[in-house]
């Protein structure tokens, strides 16, 4: 069948229907023709046509029998029309003679076809809206019978099937570009599967979120696949991985699809990014977990594995550690380490680690936070041998400082690839700001508590310091007073030496507070160490020989240092002077000069004497402080001189520290040496042996 298109005008009186146009496509030709030609045959008519209003349009979809001449006039005025009739006074046309019909205008292409008769009803929708015509058509006048009649009217009663159809298609199809529309403009990912978890729609955002993985993995194996098996899912989080980013975390609600008969069609899914939120409740619980346990921690050595776990767990570390900053020794100790249970991550955490070597200690040096990427690969902080299992994929320090000082250095192995986003860089800042004012209040308390331990004891020390050679000259005051003139040269000499002690104390504490408070002047010149440690032990040689006891120096030549020659020479002859008098009668006190680096110089002083009761030994550098060990021997000093070569050592930017050993005592002074400086050359060898018969104890 041809299409065919008129133009309408309707025909007084009428209702306006504006312009119309017939065209094919609006109903199914075959079913359209197939009406038609039943509507034909059940009225005993020759020919038959159907047309459909739309929108103002009424569009030709099928008949049986039409003329040719209708192919030939293909447009005509719409008040010459009768179906434009049919439609515009919503009534049916009765025609039985055309040429004698006066509704029937001259023009009318029924005339140029040659039809005569006509009867055309209107097809209503279910609201009763006319929406198209029926009509039956014969080349010859006849009277219409009522059958004839109600067949026709039948027939479009029949097309309104159709047209509930195709409205219902229309609308479906208007619905589902809606729901295309409003879905793919949806922040939240949307798709569904079919009764064979075959993927039938996924809205861009879903296409996004789950990148590289595909979406099909959400039919495959995830949710949509549980869904369609009957499981409504809500809130359920998935974990989104694509190749070179990190994983992003989605919370999914999923739900089967039904028919009214309760059988599964489908399942659909709806899924939105919650990883900044969930990144934030973990970074939060990190947060506070790691108060909890600083708040009921008594030190760093007891707060640390929990610590560690509290902080680590929630961010998906694998591994972490917590390094103190041994200031006295110059190196860095862990202080603890945590490995997550079941982890193929393993990390081999070294003894000890120097400034500036490794992770740690590069972010001690430079006081910044440092991310390594490529953990094990060759150059890395973090070297290969030191990782067992896959490597992590982030290896981050940080240093934890209070008072501008480094105290300890947190590092953490994070399995996936860590940006150091805003987010992370103020939790492990905030975090370390907290471990550094816990560490700095602990240091505080303690300082307290040994303070308020040793008060009675401090104040008894300098009690008895001052107290002794004052009362020795009152003594000698009062034998004075009593005129025995033989006693006086005595008295006189007694009562200088205790003068002269109590002028050493008093000098020594002077000092100490001046270099302490930055008003005593150190000064900054090339000192040569080599020469200076030889004349001191020239020095004390006199006072080895009365103790019995041999001083054996191996110096390294050149060794140069910027420094206070005085300061340095104060420093050791005190620390020559108190290795041999700790010394035993025919002891050995061996001093050694070395540069072990580049940049440093490191004089070393032993003896085999009594040595340091390990449970005193963190007290050694404290102010009128006397081993248990010394004050039983009765050895005389007034427990100033370690911490007055700690201040002079600490003004030269060097560190010295006792080193522990079975027996005796072995201190070690670190200096950073002058730029002049060559200590490649073999060591001086100097002896000082023992002459002078052993040492007895005097009084007074």
């Amino acid at each position: 069948m041809h299409e065919h298109a008129y133009a309408l005008t309707p025909v007084e009186p009428a209702r306006p229907l504006g312009e119309l146009e017939l065209s094919a496509g609006a109903l199914s030709q075959a079913a359209a023709d197939q009406l038609a030609a039943l509507t034909a045959r059940a009225a005993g008519a020759p020919a038959a046509m159907i047309h459909l209003a739309t929108a103002g349009a009424l569009r030709y979809a099928g008949g049986v029998g039409l003329p040719a001449q209708f192919d030939r006039q293909r447009y005509a005025p719409a008040r010459s029309t009768l179906a434009g009739w049919v439609i515009a006074n919503d009534h049916p046309l009765i025609v039985t003679d055309a040429e004698l019909d006066h509704r029937v205008p001259p023009d009318a292409p029924v005339r140029a076809a040659g039809i005569r008769a006509y009867a055309g009803f209107p097809i209503r929708d279910p609201e009763g809206e006319t929406v198209g015509v029926c009509a039956v058509l014969d080349r010859r006048p006849r009277p219409w019978t009522a059958a004839e009649l109600t067949a026709v009217d039948e027939g479009a009663q029949a097309c309104m099937a159709f047209v509930c159809e195709r409205r219902a298609r229309e609308d479906a199809d208007r619905q589902h570009r809606f729901l295309d529309a409003l879905l793919e403009s949806l922040r939240t990912g949307v798709a569904a599967c079919d009764a064979d978890g075959r993927l039938v729609f996924t809205n861009e955002a879903v296409r996004r979120l789950c990148g590289g993985c595909g979406a099909d993995g959400l039919a495959a194996t995830g949710p949509l696949r549980r869904a369609l098996a009957g499981e409504r899912l809500r809130g359920l989080e998935l974990t989104v991985s694509r190749p070179g980013e990190r994983a992003r975390v989605l919370s999914a609600d999923a739900e089967p699809i039904t028919d009214r008969d309760g059988t599964r069609t489908g399942a659909v899914i709806a899924v939105h990014d919650v990883t900044e939120r969930r990144r934030a409740e973990r970074f939060r619980e990190a947060e506070l977990g790691v108060a909890g346990v600083l708040a009921g921690a008594q030190s760093a050595a007891e707060a640390g594995p929990e610590l560690l776990r509290v902080l680590a767990e929630p961010l998906d570390w694998p591994h972490a550690e917590l390094w103190l900053v041994d200031a006295e020794s110059g190196v860095l100790v862990p202080a603890a380490t945590w490995t997550a249970p079941g982890s193929p991550v393993r990390i081999r955490v070294p003894r000890l680690l120097r400034r500036g070597h490794g992770l740690a200690g590069t972010a001690w040096r430079s006081g910044e936070r440092v991310w390594v990427h490529g953990v094990g690969a060759e150059g890395s902080l973090v070297s290969a041998d030191a990782v067992e299992g896959p490597p992590p994929g982030t290896a981050l320090a940080v240093p934890i400082a209070s008072g501008g000082r480094t105290l300890a250095v947190l590092t953490g192995f994070a399995g996936a690839a860590e940006d150091p986003a805003d987010a992370l860089v103020v939790l492990l800042s905030g975090i370390a700001a907290h471990i550094g004012q816990f560490l700095e209040r602990r240091r505080a308390e303690d300082l307290a508590v040994a303070l308020a331990r040793s008060k009675d004891e401090y104040l008894a020390l300098v009690g008895h310091e001052l107290r002794t050679p004052l009362t020795s000259i009152s003594a000698c005051v009062e034998l004075l007073r009593d005129g025995d003139p033989d006693l006086v040269p005595e008295l006189v000499a007694a009562m200088d030496r205790n003068a002269e002690t109590l002028r050493h104390i008093i000098d020594e504490l002077l000092d100490l507070a001046a270099l302490d408070s930055g008003h005593a002047e150190v000064a900054a010149d090339p000192v040569d160490l080599t020469g200076l440690v030889a004349g001191a032990v020239h020095t004390v040689s006199a006072a080895a020989a009365e103790a019995g006891v041999t001083i054996e120096a191996a110096l390294a030549p050149d060794v140069t240092v910027p420094g206070d020659a005085a300061r340095l020479a104060q420093v050791v002859i005190h620390l020559l002077d108190n290795a041999i008098r700790h010394s035993p009668d025919g002891g050995r006190v061996t001093v050694a000069l070395t540069s072990p680096a580049a940049a440093s110089v490191e004089l070393t002083v032993a003896d085999a004497g009594l040595g340091i009761p390990e449970d005193e030994r963190d007290r050694l550098f404290t102010r009128f402080y006397r081993s248990t060990r010394t004050r039983d021997r009765g050895i005389r000093g007034a427990g100033l001189g370690l911490a007055l070569s700690r201040a002079v050592i600490d003004r030269h930017h060097g560190t010295i520290r006792l080193v522990p050993q079975p027996a005796g005592t072995r201190f070690v002074v670190r200096l950073p040496a002058h730029a002049d400086s060559d200590a490649a050359q073999p060591v001086q060898r100097v002896t000082s042996t023992a002459t002078s018969p052993p040492r007895s104890s005097k009084c007074g």
